[in-house]
């Protein structure tokens, strides 16, 4: 049986990963090894999830919360292009 989170080790992000501990999509090691998203080739810091091959990601809205207190996100398709941080030297 292989490790489902052995994905996180390698050099290749997730498929799927988001950043709220109660999603399934979770990983906490690929987020402690610090995993950055080009969206549209544009470099995005408030990325909430993404999925790969489904090519979207969930961004911030600004600082506006639901009122479970978890951040608003708007859902944008587009070319997703996750990479770990210590591999791309930044």
């Amino acid at each position: 049986m292989t490790d489902p989170l052995a994905t996180t080790t390698a050099d290749t992000p997730p498929d799927r990963l988001a950043v709220n501990p109660s999603s399934p999509y979770y990983d906490e090691r690929a987020l402690e090894r610090g995993v950055g998203v080009r969206f549209k080739g544009v470099e995005k810091t408030n990325v909430e999830e993404y999925c790969v091959s489904e090519g979207w990601v969930r961004l911030s809205a600004g600082k506006t919360l639901d009122r479970a207190g978890n951040p608003m996100t708007v859902k944008l398709k587009g070319t997703v292009e996750p990479y770990f941080r210590d591999l791309s030297g930044t």
